[in-house]
């Protein structure tokens, strides 16, 4: 039984439309790698699939029940937008341990080997506004590590990362599809063989 289902999804914004008619199954496991040109409803997509916004038609189900106003498909849900969602006034220990505490997730003794991991050794403490695009970007990904979850869905997961730090992660893709989770993410960049993805293309409608 597929996890994530969408049936004849319609996206209208600014009296424009995205997409309409389209369908999408998401199975436990499964790698989709969602393509297209800007503008084309990547990002529109991925608000509909994560219930933050609701469609023009259709409809998006997680385990057979609708995703919109889901608290029980949030606590299985980890969704990283193209913007890193941290707060610039708080540093990356204060940033983890509020989403932890807001998730429901318990908060781990110590968040700096975790941190060190990700390649922000001596900045765990500074304010994340203080930070370059690839820091911050690294600390919205922490949360990868930390909440156990059903469902990925990444915006551009890879924007701001250098060569290493985009190698941790798809290394980290990789052992999350193992264990059976599923991934649907964006992204302009290729993606590594060793990640077997499923694509969906979407065209810019003019």
């Amino acid at each position: 039984m597929s996890l994530l289902v969408a049936r004849q999804l319609a996206c209208v914004k600014n009296d424009r439309q995205l997409f309409a008619a389209l369908d999408l199954e998401l199975s436990a496991g499964q790698l989709i790698h969602l393509r297209g040109p800007n503008g084309a409803g990547k990002t529109s997509l991925l608000r509909l699939l994560t219930g933050l916004s609701q469609p023009a038609s259709g409809q998006v189900v997680f385990r057979q029940q609708p995703v919109f106003n889901n608290p029980e498909f949030q606590q299985h849900l980890i969704y990283i937008g193209h913007q890193a969602g941290n707060n610039p006034r708080l540093s990356a220990i204060e940033n983890l341990t509020f989403w932890c505490r807001s998730h429901g997730v318990p908060v781990p003794d110590d968040l700096y080997p975790l941190l060190a991991m990700l390649g922000l050794v001596g900045l765990e403490d500074v304010p994340v506004g203080h930070l370059s695009a690839g820091q911050q970007r690294r600390v919205a990904l922490a949360r990868l590590w930390l909440k156990p979850a059903a469902l990925w869905i990444l915006d551009e997961p890879f924007t701001a990362l250098d060569v290493q730090a985009i190698a941790l992660l798809e290394s980290h893709i990789a052992a999350y599809l193992q264990q059976g989770g599923s991934v649907l993410m964006t992204s302009h960049q290729a993606l590594s063989n060793t990640l077997n993805a499923d694509f969906i293309e979407l065209e810019y409608l003019w």
